[in-house]
């Protein structure tokens, strides 16, 4: 008779829930797609990084600033929204809000590029006046592809925002090297990155159309309305941190440049890319399908709490030996894989992996903070890192060193990010009381 180890039976219970999962398939099947998409990028950088300059990345970093900042709320968040609603109704109508906002900011946009050419070619150390269309039809693509995967996120079409992903990876960096190879320098860069999203955008509208046209009888301008009123708190509030988040992200760009030069502003620009790519790869896919998975956990009125904390909690033991390492080895990894001239690339990213580390573990508190609508609470915190992130760098220009600077930045936003997991802990311990408490305590002893 075979005997088994107890000491076996919770494994093969936990082993067996992970394989039966549908949220654990889900999250496989993007990663997948995002882990071919990274994989081929950071297989190319190599390439890349010998084909443009440290300025070029500069001009390229200054330009993703200023419409990452925009693209943060081009859709009012109406496009986050979207998972939110029971009805497919409801839902689709939120779809059509977010898509009429996208446009209405790329109309502004032109209007504020002719209005104001020099002083935005100028913010960006653009070398020429094509930028400035350029990042009007960066920031429509870039509205429709937030509204488009969230509707396929909602729908559970994870294989199509999965295969966007890749589509989006093998066109740019393959159109970058093929620019590169002509010395096309940073606005090849920049036109690279919008032919990717355009791309990835039409494979994400194959799936988007269909439903649109099979509900179209259900879109109301009246029902519009009412929705823009009753999730008037995303505009209000989570598009307001959406945008002063892309602030917060864009501004080290935007201020090295002013203090240190454009060259140190493309190594930091570099060493965040390089960075962010491995972190993309859980984030991306994790964050598509976490965030269906808690609407859909909290219009059950189940509990909110023991998801929480085991996602943050695995995503911390996830990256801690991986971040270790960067620490230690970063500036001569740099070196070897990128060329010579990217190793004060290696010497910033020893210090952000620092703010990176923590910054992989927010995840669950940002989108669980939108679930249980805290946004107003999350504005303030916002603005609160905002404004030390703006003073950080700013005395950091004056006083210190490039080097210093981003040393006490990373430091600032590690602590930071570590008390955002806290509070929306807190307040989901706090609406949920004794019983979240004792479901966390139960899924640990099984």
């Amino acid at each position: 008779m075979k005997l088994i180890s107890p000491v076996n039976l919770p494994f093969r219970g936990i082993f067996s829930r992970l394989r039966h999962s549908a949220f654990v398939k889900n999250v496989l099947i993007v990663m997948t797609g995002t882990a071919a998409a990274q994989a081929i990028g950071f297989a190319l950088t190599p390439v890349i990084s010998r084909l443009y300059s440290p300025s070029d990345f500069g001009v390229f970093g200054s330009f993703d600033a200023v419409l990452t900042v925009i693209a943060a709320g081009v859709t009012l968040d109406y496009s986050q929204a979207v998972m939110l609603p029971k009805e497919k109704k409801d839902a689709i109508n939120l779809f059509m809000l977010s898509c009429a906002s996208a446009v209405i900011f790329c109309i502004l946009s032109l209007a504020a590029c002719l209005l104001l050419p020099g002083y935005l070619q100028g913010l960006m150390k653009a070398p020429n006046v094509w930028v400035l269309p350029m990042l009007v039809a960066a920031i429509l693509v870039t509205g429709m592809n937030q509204s488009c995967q969230a509707w396929c996120v909602r729908v559970k079409a994870f294989k199509a925002t999965s295969a966007s992903q890749v589509i989006r990876s093998l066109s740019s960096s393959g159109m970058q090297i093929g620019f590169g190879l002509f010395r096309g320098g940073s606005v090849w860069l920049i036109v690279s990155s919008i032919l990717a999203d355009i791309f990835a955008s039409v494979n994400l509208a194959r799936v988007v159309v269909r439903d649109v046209w099979a509900s179209r009888r259900d879109i109301e301008w009246p029902l519009m309305k009412r929705l823009a009123r009753e999730y008037r708190d995303f505009p209000m509030y989570s598009a307001s941190m959406n945008v002063i988040n892309a602030l917060s992200m864009g501004l080290p760009v935007l201020l090295l440049t002013h203090y240190f030069g454009i060259a140190v502003a493309g190594a930091y620009a570099f060493g965040v890319r390089i960075l962010s790519a491995p972190m993309a790869l859980i984030l991306r896919a994790l964050r598509q399908v976490l965030f269906q998975k808690a609407a859909e956990t909290k219009n059950q009125g189940d509990r909110l709490m023991p998801l929480y904390v085991k996602i943050t909690g695995g995503l911390f033991a996830m990256a801690f030996l991986p971040a270790l390492a960067l620490i230690i080895w970063s500036p001569p990894l740099f070196a070897w894989l990128f060329g010579s001239q990217w190793q004060q690339a290696g010497e910033f990213a020893r210090y952000l992996t620092v703010w990176l580390l923590f910054m992989f573990c927010n995840l669950p508190s940002v989108l669980f903070a939108r679930v249980i609508r805290i946004q107003r609470k999350m504005f303030f915190f916002d603005l609160a890192l905002l404004s030390s992130r703006a003073m950080v760098l700013i005395l950091g220009g004056i006083y210190l060193s490039a080097l210093h600077t981003i040393m006490l930045f990373s430091l600032l936003s590690a602590v930071m990010n570590i008390v955002f997991i806290v509070i929306v802990g807190f307040v989901l311990m706090r609406k949920e009381g004794e019983a979240g408490l004792n479901s966390i305590l139960d899924d640990i002893k099984e």
